[in-house]
């Protein structure tokens, strides 16, 4: 039987998690990741802010959590303990499609389309990458194949660390936040923080119509990814949204953080490594995770007080 970390001791919640080592499996893991989550997308009734499209943590990996259908329902789970998808729904129906090295993207699509139509739902997805890694079409891709299951365990050992620090965090504030969600298209982990107010429409111009309904009101917005190409290793990042004047001037924590621009914008940046290698793991995590709230809400204005539980 397999032996895992205790939750007591912080430190193996956060283990090595460099970008260059797993890769391949990361964009390969993202693409059947971003299939499921398009699944979820079509057929999961519209909520405020894309909440509807998100994936959510459970003890064994990523779940759609239950998707109604008809007069029933159906979920969708990915189980990083014993690497597998298991497709289940609410007329008893169970199937299990093993994940593993040499599983292409094209053989998962189609073999996930399958079950699907076994167990009676029909749906049709736009059935390519969204944003990244590639262009290619999910039936046509057999490039994407790679697998290498401990790498995918570490991953889901930290969303877990993670998950359970923005949980923390999340239960400090009473006005509306987001649920703790994982993103499939962008491939992290967030929580975020709404002041109540909305967007004056002309804020609003210019924005593509995902960014429009994402951003229709003001946000303070927390999270961690794995790495991309834009950021090759894991980090904790946080902004506002609008960013209100003197944001990058703000001190941050820990010492180890830092604003960077983004594409124009101020964004908080604590690299994962340092969180690793720092005295308290998780209290590192929060104390980044408060200064980048209070930097971004005193200077938008909100009654912190007010908000304070």
């Amino acid at each position: 039987m397999a032996s895992y970390p205790t939750p007591l001791d912080p430190q193996p919640l956060f283990p090595p998690l460099p970008l260059a080592n797993w890769r391949a499996t990361k964009d390969t893991l993202h693409l059947f990741i971003q299939i499921v989550g398009k699944v979820r997308l079509k057929l999961f009734p519209k909520l405020n802010h894309w909440w509807h499209v998100t994936l959510y943590l459970t003890p064994r990996g990523l779940t759609t959590g239950a998707i109604p259908y008809g007069f029933g329902a159906f979920d969708i789970t990915f189980d990083f303990i014993d690497h597998a998808l298991d497709v289940r729904s609410s007329t008893g129906a169970a199937h299990r499609l093993d994940l593993r090295d040499g599983l292409s993207v094209a053989d998962f699509y189609r073999r996930l389309f399958e079950i699907l139509e076994d167990i009676g739902v029909e749906v049709k997805i736009l059935a390519h990458p969204y944003d990244r890694p590639g262009p290619v079409p999910f039936a046509e891709d057999h490039t994407h194949a790679s697998y290498d299951a401990d790498a995918v365990h570490r991953f889901w050992q930290v969303l877990l660390g993670v998950g359970s620090i923005l949980e923390e965090f999340r239960g400090r504030f009473l006005g509306k936040s987001t649920p703790v969600h994982f993103f499939w298209h962008s491939f992290d982990l967030v929580v975020t923080r709404f002041s109540g107010r909305a967007l004056p429409p002309e804020r609003l111009d210019g924005m593509d119509g995902v960014s429009r309904e994402g951003y229709s009101h003001e946000v303070v917005s927390f999270g961690f990814w794995p790495g991309d190409d834009n950021v090759p290793a894991p980090a904790f990042y946080a902004y506002t949204h609008p960013e209100p004047e003197g944001l990058a001037e703000a001190a941050l924590q820990p010492e180890a953080a830092w604003w960077e621009d983004a594409r124009g914008s101020a964004m908080a940046m604590l690299k994962y490594d340092d969180v690793r290698t720092a005295a308290d793991p998780r209290q590192a995590v929060l104390d980044f995770l408060e200064s980048t709230y209070h930097a971004g809400a005193s200077r938008a204005g909100w009654d912190l007080d007010a908000f304070a539980r």
